[in-house]
């Protein structure tokens, strides 16, 4: 009987803590709305979009001037609040801090994160990384937070969400992956979960220890590619992160450079940020074909004789690039912060010489590119054209970056030279003048990468 009772016990201590965190952000809206007068009067100019079904198509609106000092204002404040539900979840989880994260080695332990925004060509970009041995690769565990965590658009809400992203980023960094439990749905038992977001993306989620015996009647959602494993264990992937001598994560939804700040400067880590652009033409022609229903207004505009675009979506489409220019000139002005930590990479260079700047990546990085890697990138570039769908990792890159300049309306890339056309300057994407300007191979429409760019 009184292993039963203390069966009966533990199993209960155990479902507290697997909704304790989910517990601390229902307390942690009310406290933000308690606190939202503050709050409002300094990020009334941020926005926050509808997501995209694969991504983010959204953005922050930046504030006027750059809006760093409104940012730190709401540091202070959400650091307040952090206390407050650091404190909470203590209460609820047993009194227990979470555990350091020990470095598998002698060397230093590199830590990179690759920004970008969708449909930048960042799931390519990724598998650089992804493809080297000695890294714990995670592909876009910030979509579990994004469809579990919900903040009105707008205002203050639309910073608290990027706060949460930031510091579920910093637990990931730490290998403490069991932050990512109380965001997917259905919650995990027994740290065990067979909805992973693209497993399949992570090789490191694949491999042995962590691809664990295939078990026929469960079915798995974002099933690993090469092989059958049996439903995610979340342990063994924790314990195969603190394994690896590095750690890499891709994820389309942080859009503002600042936010990453306290990220930087914790002496737990030793941060990279590589920040991923594209022309914003050939984002808008990608987006058009990989989330068409959301696209279906720039279809019927782009038709002769239908209703003018809406003016929010042209708002919505040079906010975006707004926030992707602002993160990129902050970066690029090497703040003493950020001083070798940043670097601007542009995916069309990526597509031109993929293994030039492969090895810019990780030098940059500091970590030794492998013959694993150089082996992945000329077998990946290379491919028939034909072979390469919405999602795949598979291109002719020296061909397939220019496509988008035969599948976009001129009165389409008119609108986007329009609306982002400082952000153009900055990344050295020139102005088409005419349909046949646009259509002209001939024609660049790139300009050399400033030398600054490269770290």
């Amino acid at each position: 009987m009184e292993r039963r009772d203390f069966r009966d016990m533990s199993h209960c201590l155990k479902m507290r803590s697997k909704y304790a965190v989910l517990l601390v952000f229902v307390v942690g809206l009310v406290i933000i709305e308690k606190e939202n007068n503050f709050i409002s009067r300094v990020s009334d100019k941020l926005k926050q979009s509808p997501a995209e079904a694969n991504g983010t198509d959204a953005s922050l609106a930046p504030a006027e001037n750059g809006s760093l000092e409104s940012l730190r204002q709401l540091d202070a404040a959400f650091s307040r609040l952090r206390t407050r539900l650091r404190n909470v979840t203590l209460e609820l989880g047993g009194g227990r801090e979470p555990a350091e994260t020990p470095g598998p080695g002698p060397g230093p332990r590199r830590h990179v994160l690759l920004m970008a925004t969708t449909r930048t060509g960042s799931s390519f970009v990724g598998e650089f990384f992804n493809q080297q041995g000695n890294i714990f690769y995670l592909f876009e565990p910030l979509w579990h937070i994004e469809r579990t965590v919900t903040f009105e658009p707008g205002g203050a809400n639309a910073v608290g969400s990027a706060l949460v992203y930031r510091d579920v980023l910093k637990q990931l960094f730490l290998c403490d992956l069991y932050i990512l439990e109380s965001f997917i749905s259905p919650v995990p038992e027994g740290h065990l979960t067979p909805f992973m977001f693209r497993r399949g993306s992570s090789r490191s989620l694949c491999e042995e220890p962590v691809c664990t015996p295939y078990v026929k009647k469960v079915f798995e959602k974002y099933h690993c590619k090469n092989r059958r494993c049996g439903p995610l264990n979340v342990t063994l992937a924790a314990e195969a992160c603190r394994r690896k001598e590095h750690l890499a994560l891709k994820t389309v939804r942080i859009r503002q450079l600042e936010f990453l700040q306290p990220l930087v400067e914790d002496p737990r880590l030793d941060m990279r940020i590589i920040q991923l652009v594209r022309d914003p033409r050939a984002v808008l022609a990608s987006r058009m074909v990989a989330f068409s229903g959301k696209y279906e207004t720039w279809k019927r505009w782009a038709s002769e004789g239908a209703a003018p675009l809406h003016e929010d979506e042209v708002q919505r489409l040079r906010g975006n690039c707004e926030s992707i220019r602002l993160s990129a000139e902050l970066g690029l002005r090497r703040p003493a912060w950020l001083r070798g930590r940043y670097m601007l990479v542009r995916y069309e260079d990526v597509a031109r010489s993929p293994l030039q700047k492969a090895r810019e990546m990780y030098r940059f990085a500091g970590i030794r590119l492998t013959p694993q890697v150089e082996e992945w990138i000329g077998k990946n570039t290379q491919a028939p054209q034909d072979s390469s769908g919405i999602y795949s990792t598979q291109k002719n890159s020296s061909e397939q970056f220019e496509k988008w300049r035969f599948s976009i309306p001129f009165k389409l890339a008119q609108v986007v030279q329009n609306a982002c056309a400082p952000a153009m300057r900055l990344f050295g994407y020139r102005l088409a003048g005419s349909a046949e300007a646009l259509t002209n191979r001939s024609l660049s429409l790139l300009e050399e990468t400033p030398p600054s760019w490269v770290t």
